[in-house]
């Protein structure tokens, strides 16, 4: 055997053993006549000496080493004089007796840090030294953490772990499929699954009445800090349920994860928001709400006060920024200019500070007296000592403008502390989103989700008001401002199916040949069934006290959903465009 312990096993109750470890070198330094070596592996470091009675060839062969050299070595454990505390192995250290260079490295790109000095382009070139860094071992060993404690509770709870296919058939009613050509199938394209819902619901129908699978999904799309081209569910599917069983079910999931991945108790039971109120409330269906600062609608009191901007608009919010009334002209100013950004899209801002002397100053005081003021700030929650923000436009708009400008503003109050943990479940979505560019509704989470039972008549009303007023049987799990998951009751009669494609736009022959399978299938008999699915990648990121989930995937792409490190994606040659009956006249454009 290569090592008999690793580096970062041993402890004072060690020494006078004999042992032998094997790692890489993180940094050799000469201190008179001796040499220290700290010799690292994923486990931890642990000191090396190789003192001035050591023999020649011992000290050459030691001197020579370099930092990232693959060595093995073996000595006696001893008591360090000089103890590290902020080393788990820091109250011993290993005397040298043999050494041997196991393989030898050129000079890393970058430091193989905590901190490390190399940028982010460069760590993802070379991502398996990156990956040597404890940073991004600490993650990939929470990752590993969350997924045994996943597969242990559905276990437990009489889930089975099933696999489904990754070539399937095409379906783009949500973001862009990645197509795969068939060989074997001239002008014939698979495609790559965005989820596993359709199986899912098939295995249900299967008898399989609990399904579970930690799965890559795909999708192309825009990516940014919490989004990749691949990525991972945990996906779960039940029989014979109801919302209710559902949500209890994976309270109980997550509340295992917090407690025995990070000795967190998060709320028992987890609360319950719609998402009308969700969106009245905090301008967001994935509401962060470790922190208050509320959003409160206050139209009909600025209205009519001879302010043309408030006068003319539809809907009119504001939140009160607690503590900061002291704000100086200059910040307010810039803060305008903040809200005026395209990731906002505000056209202005309107302040009122509510002073510790119980004054009141405004950007449009000369519309509003001092009791009036005082009315919209009172309605806004706000204290002395809080300054009042409002904004102004159409109601959802209006908003979700509010709702970026909450959470910036709690960002800057340090109310978004990544070490408290906040659940919240998110209920009674709309089924369908009606879109006036196309005149047509559009699922707002997927086709198969069903409405809710008491919303059954305006479910197959023809009248466009009672199908917006149809909330679907969903449900979104939501942490600290960011939707881990999400799912549903699924549809499981075949005539109520075949209404959400009508009401959708979607012809019988099309439905025929996208999901003609499905459909099928709910005729022999498919059992009520629903579930949910949450991204892994963002529950490991969250949990890390990260926003970024590349840090907790092994292998992740850039923004331009490129692999840097193995240069993909890339061309194929003429052999093999040829094989696939393809052609391209496309060329890079300088």
């Amino acid at each position: 055997m290569y090592r008999t312990h690793t580096c970062g096993e041993l402890r004072i109750e060690n020494v006078g053993l004999k042992v032998t470890l094997a790692g890489w070198i993180q940094k050799s330094r000469k201190l008179g006549g001796m040499t220290f070596i700290d010799l690292r592996d994923r486990y931890g470091i642990t000191q090396l000496v190789v003192d001035a009675s050591a023999e020649q060839e011992l000290q050459d062969c030691a001197s020579s080493l370099g930092r990232e050299f693959v060595i093995q070595v073996t000595g006696e454990v001893l008591e360090r004089q000089s103890k590290n505390p902020k080393m788990p192995t820091g109250d011993i250290e290993l005397k040298i007796e043999t050494l041997k260079v196991l393989n030898k490295s050129v000079t890393p790109p970058f430091t193989i840090e905590e901190n490390s000095d190399g940028g982010e382009d460069i760590r993802a070139k070379y991502r398996y030294l990156d990956l040597r860094r404890p940073p991004l071992q600490r993650a990939l060993a929470l990752r590993h953490r969350l997924a045994q404690e996943i597969r242990s509770y559905l276990d437990k709870e009489g889930f089975m772990e099933i696999e489904t296919p990754y070539l399937i058939k095409s379906t783009p009613e949500g973001a862009r499929d990645f197509v795969v050509p068939s060989r074997m199938n001239p002008g014939s394209f698979y495609a790559l699954p965005q989820s596993p819902q359709t199986f899912k619901q098939l295995l249900m129908v299967a008898g399989y009445d609990r399904y579970f699978q930690i799965v890559r999904c795909f999708r192309d799309e825009d990516l940014r800090a919490d989004r990749q081209p691949e990525f991972t569910q945990i996906d779960c599917e039940m029989s014979f349920v109801e919302q209710e069983d559902v949500l209890n079910t994976f309270e109980g999931m997550m509340r295992q994860m917090f407690r025995n991945a990070l000795g967190v108790e998060i709320a028992n039971p987890i609360p319950r928001m719609s998402w009308y109120d969700a969106m009245d409330f905090y301008g967001s269906d994935k509401p962060d709400i470790r922190f208050g600062m509320k959003i409160h609608e206050v139209t009909d009191l600025v209205k009519g006060h001879g302010f043309q901007v408030f006068d003319s608009c539809e809907y009119i919010g504001a939140i009160a920024a607690t503590g900061c009334a002291e704000y100086t002209r200059k910040e307010l100013d810039a803060l305008t200019e903040w809200v005026k950004r395209p990731q906002v899209g505000a056209k202005g801002l309107v302040y009122i500070k509510c002073n510790a002397d119980g004054s009141f100053k405004s950007s449009v005081d000369k519309f509003y007296s001092a009791e009036a003021l005082k009315t919209i700030a009172e309605a806004a929650g706000a204290s002395a000592g809080d300054l009042v923000l409002i904004l102004c436009g159409q109601k959802r708009k209006t908003q979700t403008m509010l709702g970026v400008l909450r959470l910036e503003m709690g960002n800057r109050l340090g109310f978004r502390d990544p070490k408290v943990f906040a659940p919240l479940w998110v209920v009674d979505f709309p089924l369908f989103e009606w879109d006036d560019e196309t005149s047509r509704f559009y699922a707002m989470h997927h086709p198969f989700t069903a409405p809710k039972p008491e919303h059954i008549e305006w479910y197959y009303s023809d009248k466009k008001e009672d199908l917006e007023r149809v909330c679907a049987n969903a449900y979104d799990f939501v942490l600290n401002g960011t939707e881990l998951g999400g799912g549903s009751i699924r549809i499981h009669e075949a005539a109520m199916q075949e209404r959400m494609f009508e009401i959708l736009g979607i012809s019988k022959e099309d439905a025929e040949y996208k999901f003609g399978f499905i459909i099928n299938a709910f005729k022999f008999g498919a059992p009520p069934h629903g579930g949910l699915a949450f991204g892994f990648d963002r529950v490991c990121a969250l949990f890390g006290g990260q926003e970024t989930i590349r840090d907790y995937i092994a292998f992740p792409k850039n923004n331009q959903g490129r692999d840097v490190m193995i240069d993909s994606p890339s061309a194929i040659d003429d052999v093999q465009m040829e094989e696939l009956y393809l052609s391209s006249t496309w060329t890079p454009q300088e």
